[in-house]
């Protein structure tokens, strides 16, 4: 309990944080949908670009969600989500991609590291996972958006070892936070998703319930158990434990609310 805590800043903003992340004093934050500007069906802090929302509404909502977690908008550095497993290493020089428009976003990308201090990462999310890493040793970051093609693909595991070859990270010194997403409750998958999880994971049968000839697909034990595979400790893996299809009132959900919503977002900086 308290490892994930939602709070509600000064500008009407609401985001949750990590304890073990703030305890580090590293700026970070998963949005809510609360305390924005957009209109109904993406009412209030949409934070995508990508989903049919007012542009400049969406912007305001990030710089709002910005201003509540303590970063720079302007410096954000954001990907062209498409469910895969590329992990992309960002610079300085990439500072402010995406931030204020889609078509600037990193191409092809579902995941983003860097060690440059001061430059946010952000990704964005209505039921898929948000998955956040800190390497306080070498002083690096990483976040991740693991829906299940990227959760199969172990995409949060990639992203520990691009961190490991790239910043010299020891997977045993990461803190990982899993924010909301679709839950084991909600996540009804068929024998195609199941197919692959098969091939992926060999401890699949512990990360599903069967319901007839359907499964109920746990998002959150399949993301833990890869890290654990490389060697990041449970105590060292915080979950939120909320399900976005459960708290539409909360957060958004592609699922529950039809694919006509918004989307929250994931940031970090060192």
């Amino acid at each position: 309990m308290g490892e994930f805590v939602l709070k509600h800043s000064a500008n009407g903003v609401w985001y949750g944080e990590f304890a073990s992340f703030y305890a580090k004093g590293i700026k970070h934050g998963i949005s809510t949908r609360l305390g924005g500007q957009s209109t109904a069906p993406f009412a209030s802090l949409n934070l995508g670009l990508h989903v049919g929302d007012d542009a400049e509404t969406a912007w305001h909502n990030r710089q709002a969600f910005c201003q509540a977690v303590g970063l720079p908008a302007e410096k954000v550095v954001t990907a062209e989500q498409v469910h895969g497993a590329v992990v992309q290493q960002v610079t300085l020089q990439d500072a402010g991609r995406g931030a204020r428009h889609y078509h600037e976003s990193i191409k092809g990308t579902d995941a983003l590291i860097t060690n440059v201090p001061g430059l946010p990462l952000m990704l964005f999310f209505a039921d898929c996972v948000p998955v956040i890493i800190l390497d306080p040793v070498s002083k690096a970051i990483g976040v991740s958006h693991a829906g299940w093609k990227g959760t199969v693909a172990k995409i949060g595991q990639q992203t520990v070892l691009a961190m490991q070859q790239q910043y010299n990270t020891n997977p045993a010194d990461c803190l990982v936070g899993i924010g909301p997403s679709i839950g084991p409750c909600c996540y009804e998958v068929d024998e195609v998703v199941i197919n692959k999880l098969r091939a992926s994971f060999n401890k699949w049968e512990e990360l599903v319930t069967p319901r007839g000839d359907r499964w109920q697909f746990n998002l959150w034990e399949a993301n833990r158990q890869q890290l654990r595979e490389i060697g990041i400790a449970d105590n060292n893996i915080s979950v939120s434990g909320i399900c976005t299809a459960c708290n539409t009132q909360i957060f958004y959900s592609h699922r529950a609310e039809a694919g006509r919503t918004g989307r929250i977002g994931a940031i970090i900086a060192l």
